[in-house]
């Protein structure tokens, strides 16, 4: 399975970190495919919150769902998207590790999965993100320093 990942190391405490990033809504603030993103139900993420959003990739607007589906504060963040685009995340996640000099060292991963025509397709995709990967842990760096 096609995989993506990135890792950074963040200036704010692991606690902080985690809830900036368990809130899928802050998505929209680093990561410049995201045009909408709400969640539901209202209220603290937990498993079985699902974030909806639309995202503009390769030119194409689809729509997306994201559930979470693992929240172990403040280490542990994994989602599975259930749209039914021409490539998903079967699995997602973050992975926070406290430095001992209170900053945070975080892993973030996708495992993409093709769907019809998109098995020809989740090759590209993986690429692309993978070229991306560093610039992307860098967004979410500076959006977390940022809040």
């Amino acid at each position: 399975m096609p995989r993506f990942e990135a890792t950074v190391d963040i200036d704010r405490p692991v606690a902080e970190v985690f809830a900036f990033l368990a809130d899928g809504e802050n998505d929209r603030k680093f990561s410049p495919r995201v045009q909408d993103i709400t969640k539901s139900p209202a209220g603290p993420t937990a498993v079985g919150t699902v974030f909806r959003s639309t995202v503009k990739d390769a030119g194409m607007t689809t729509r997306r769902e994201f559930r979470i589906s693992e929240l172990a504060a403040p280490t542990r963040i994994r989602w599975n998207e259930l749209s039914s685009n021409l490539v998903t995340a079967r699995e997602g996640g973050y992975d926070l590790e406290p430095l001992s000099d209170g900053r945070t060292r975080v892993r973030i991963f996708n495992d993409l999965e093709g769907h019809g025509v998109g098995k020809l397709l989740v090759g590209f995709a993986a690429g692309a993100a993978r070229k991306d990967a560093p610039a992307f842990g860098q967004r979410i760096k500076a959006a977390v320093e940022a809040a």
